[in-house]
Formats: structure tokens, C-alpha cells, sequence
């Protein structure tokens, strides 16, 4: 177990590199996105290249970042259930989920996606629109969203499997001290009504 969970330490790192390039992509896509609107309507010019790139980089973020998310445990949870169950629990359910349905799935997507990016590549594919970009790199993001997801699986199957045998502590997140953005926005509300409320005195 001792040499997964250093297997599991390295996806991990791997999955936060990712994570933080991906971070930058947003910001590309906020400067490419403002810069186009502010030439398209000042200068009436456009770019069907600038247009494609902008969900080109949406597309960066939603597929590299996908690891990441799952590192994160920002991932969608149906709180009302899980905050009931004990942490064990939701470790087990979380384990059986990402054996029967995440692995697969990723496995899946992967499999099929590959041969689209393959043809793209090999036929030059290029966008039907005008001054538009080549497709290969986007239909790249697919199976390697995927492949990044899967291998982030395997990290966090290793720790919840670690964590119900009593070897680690919670996998749920990389600081299980950390307060959820939740908690983080109603302690900001507070502190600011006790601003006012001070204030008003």
C-alpha cells in the first residue's frame, strides 16, 4: 500500500500542475474574449479565428481541469445525503462509485473520443467558418480531459481505500481543515453585517 499511496502522491502533483495551467487558461480566454468585443465594437473588426479560440480555451478549462476539481473535492455532492452518513461511509460509497462508474466511463470516453482526434489530425481538419482554426487541438482536449480524470480516479480510489483501513487520514480534500467556500462566504457576510453594525453606532 505504502508504494500506491506514493503512486497516489504523484498523480496528485501531476493533477495540480494541471490544475493551475488551466487557471491561466481562463484568464487567456477573459483577455481574448474583452479584446475581440473592444475591436469588434470600436474598430469594427472581427476574427472568426479570435471567436474559436475563445471556446477553444472554455474547452481547455472544462476538460483539464476536470482532475483537478476531483483532487479538490469541489466536485458535485448530494450534500443532503452525504452529510448524513459517517466519513467511512461516504469514503466506501465514494470508492464503489469511482470503480463502477468513473473509471469506466473515463475508459470509455477515452476509447471513443480517440479515433475522432486521430482523423482530425491525419486529414488536417480545418473550421468550416472563414479564417477559422484548425480542430485537432480541441478534439485533443476529450480523450486527454478524460485520461487526466481517470488517472486522478486511480489517485483518489488508492486514498479512500487508505483511509477505511485506517492508514491516512480523510482523502476528502488535500487540507481536510479547510473550510468549504460556503463557510468561507458566510463568515465574510458576518464580518460585514458586524461592519455595518458597528458603523451604525
Amino acid at each position: 500500500m505504502t508504494a500506491l499511496l506514493r503512486l497516489s502522491r504523484l498523480i496528485d502533483s501531476i493533477t495540480e500542475l494541471i490544475g493551475k495551467f488551466a487557471m491561466w487558461l481562463i484568464l487567456a480566454a477573459v483577455l481574448i474574449s474583452s479584446g475581440n468585443a473592444i475591436m469588434r465594437k470600436a474598430f469594427d473588426i472581427g476574427s472568426n479565428a479570435f471567436l474559436e479560440i475563445q471556446w477553444y480555451l472554455f474547452s481547455g478549462v472544462f476538460m483539464l481541469a476536470s482532475g483537478y476539481v476531483f483532487l479538490r473535492n469541489a466536485h458535485v455532492r448530494i450534500d443532503f445525503l452525504s452529510g448524513k452518513l459517517s466519513k467511512r461511509t461516504n469514503a466506501i460509497i465514494d470508492a464503489i462509485g469511482i470503480v463502477v462508474f468513473v473509471i469506466p466511463l473515463c475508459l470509455i470516453l477515452v476509447t471513443l473520443s480517440w479515433p475522432v482526434f486521430e482523423r482530425s489530425w491525419v486529414s488536417g481538419e480545418m473550421s468550416q467558418n472563414a479564417g477559422g482554426l484548425i480542430r485537432w487541438p480541441v478534439q485533443l482536449l476529450i480523450p486527454l480531459g478524460f485520461a487526466i480524470l481517470c488517472m486522478q480516479s486511480v489517485s483518489e480510489l488508492i486514498k479512500r481505500i487508505a483511509y477505511v483501513r485506517g492508514l491516512i487520514p480523510e482523502p476528502f480534500s488535500l487540507d481536510p481543515n479547510a473550510k468549504t467556500a460556503e463557510q468561507l462566504l458566510a463568515e465574510e457576510l458576518a464580518a460585514k453585517a458586524a461592519l455595518k453594525e458597528a458603523g451604525a453606532r
